[in-house]
């Protein structure tokens, strides 16, 4: 038998033509002494070299190689101890002992404080009044003194360059200096030293600009070849509004999700970098941000901030777009303060960036027969979301989520429940749908005459939903109706059921054959002042 002959190598698809946004050169001194910054930058009296991890699953999933570079690993769990350090231990000795002073969300905060500790100087950190409490616990921890003022970073750092005048203390920059962006250049140094083979693109995540800045430098100046993308999200996108203005433009308002990148207006250095070094943008929301952070912690059983998490987001988006398959791309993951009470947000909307969930509102008659019919059109599928309250006497509205494998699912599920005169509107992308509506549906009406409300705890398996809704009695209208899939071992569902007093034997007959445990909740004052 002949030999098996290997398959021939699949030719990578080309990359996308860079960004047509004109870009001024920097010439070849100015690269060449950034490069020297960055050589000689002292950050690894604080820093560690962070690991360049392969992306397993996520690779798989898309094709391409992932890369990640850990920064969210460094003892702050930020890359922004670089920085700041490089820019402190450069300072005069005499400035170093009237203490320093930095406007920061939260990373660079941190930086500073750890890099004072270090140095033995006072530091005053000003901090957005919207800073997750976790990164203000930490600042704390460090021994920094904390002064809240602001809902952005642009807000503190106006307050700060006020406190830096009346105090005489030293400003350092979390992004607009040339010692901090050198700082941040060392990861961009890491990554071609940990990975000598071809790399395709590096994406990293913009708030002011000083890391994309560094990287970007050190990138250029040895390997140019390899594409600089930078991230942002839709509400923060600072960086490529100025760069397609040609000048330096002022955000309105900055979303706050991302905390770490909600900066009103990009630094005067680092726009003229990025605006000469950055191959392209990639703008990302919220959904695929929150997905970004699952693949991560899939791959690495780690928990990203919103910010760390971007770069991730957007290698997926751009090869997606792009349609690419057998590159190399490096994410740098350059956070990890997430605060706890975020991570139920981050689940749910999570689902929706994957592409994982459709939600629809379905009408359905409201007749015997009719609800289990539309039950039986669901089928197999998994349901995440069930929401119905009587509210007419001849039409039911039902939102109702569906767990998919692929966006155009949700269209051929809407389809399928028209063909069977169940009217569907799609809700997947509408945000009031997501954000709220789901929250609400329900409330009084002046149908649910003998209403009586149950909880219901069942065994949270595939189908299960489906058999609990099978086996409820025809014979008594459902008329409230709600169930979310939580992720827990077991669904709870709350049940309105119509009863008139003269079927109580037959009904509690009927709650012993379901086999369920439930508890009758009629008499909750709650259900008494917001449903009854």
């Amino acid at each position: 038998m002949p030999a098996l002959k290997p398959p021939s190598p699949v030719e990578p698809a080309p990359l996308p033509p860079a960004a047509s946004t004109p870009r001024p050169a920097l010439r070849g001194t100015e690269l060449s002494a950034y490069l020297q910054r960055i050589l000689n930058a002292r950050v690894y009296d604080v820093a560690v070299e962070t690991p360049l991890e392969p992306a397993r699953a996520l690779s798989r999933r898309l094709g391409n190689h992932v890369l990640l570079k850990r920064e969210d690993q460094q003892s702050v769990f930020s890359f922004k101890l670089r920085g700041a350090y490089n820019k402190m231990a450069h300072l005069p000795p005499e400035a170093l002992q009237r203490g320093v002073i930095c406007a920061s969300a939260g990373n660079h905060a941190q930086g500073v404080a750890l890099g004072a500790r270090r140095l033995g100087c006072r530091a005053v950190i000003v901090m957005p009044v919207t800073t997750p409490k976790l990164k203000v616990d930490a600042v704390h921890a460090l021994g920094a003194e904390v002064v809240l003022h602001g809902d952005s970073y642009s807000d503190a750092y106006g307050h700060a360059l006020e406190v830096e005048q009346a105090e005489d203390l030293t400003f350092v920059h979390p992004f607009d200096d040339p010692d901090v962006i050198a700082g941040q250049g060392t990861i961009g140094m890491e990554i071609l030293r940990q990975h000598q083979a071809p790399i395709d693109a590096v994406f990293v995540a913009i708030g002011g600009g000083g890391l994309i800045s560094g990287v970007a430098a050190y990138i250029k100046a040895v390997r140019p070849q390899i594409r600089v993308i930078g991230v942002q999200t839709v509400d923060s996108d600072a960086m490529l509004r100025s760069v397609r203005a040609g000048k330096r433009v002022v955000l309105s308002d900055v979303g706050l999700f991302a905390d770490g990148t909600a900066v009103k207006q990009v630094g005067v250095e680092t726009f003229r970098l990025a605006r000469a070094l950055v191959d392209d943008y990639v703008v990302v929301d919220t959904d695929a941000v929150c997905a970004a952070i699952k693949d991560v912690f899939q791959d690495t059983r780690s928990i990203l901030e919103p910010s760390g998490a971007m770069g991730v987001a957007a290698i997926k988006q751009y090869a997606e777009t792009h349609k690419l398959k057998g590159r190399t791309f490096v994410a740098i993951t350059c956070g990890a303060n997430m605060n706890f009470d975020r991570l139920r947000f981050v689940a749910e909307r999570a689902e929706f960036g994957e592409q994982r969930e459709a939600l629809f509102a379905v009408t359905i008659p409201e007749e015997r027969g009719s609800f289990k019919r539309f039950c039986e059109l669901i089928g197999p599928r998994a349901v995440t979301e069930f929401n119905y309250r009587i509210a007419d006497t001849n039409l039911a509205h039902v939102f109702v989520g569906i767990a998919i494998s692929r966006r155009d699912e949700a269209g051929r599920i809407a389809r399928l429940f028209e063909r069977h005169d169940f009217p569907t509107v799609d809700l997947t992308d509408d945000e009031l749908a997501k954000e709220h509506v789901r929250h609400m549906v329900g409330g009084r009406s002046d149908l649910a005459q003998d209403e009586r409300l149950f909880r219901f705890v069942f065994p949270e398996r595939p189908g299960a939903l489906m058999r609990f809704l099978a086996a409820m009695h025809p014979g008594w209208n459902i008329s409230l109706f709600h169930y979310r899939n939580q992720g827990a071992d077991y669904g709870r569902i709350l049940v309105g059921v119509q009863v008139p007093a003269a079927d109580e034997r037959d009904f509690q007959a009927f709650l012993r054959t379901l086999a369920y445990p439930c508890v009758e909740e009629t008499g909750n004052p709650v259900y008494r002042l917001f449903l009854r």
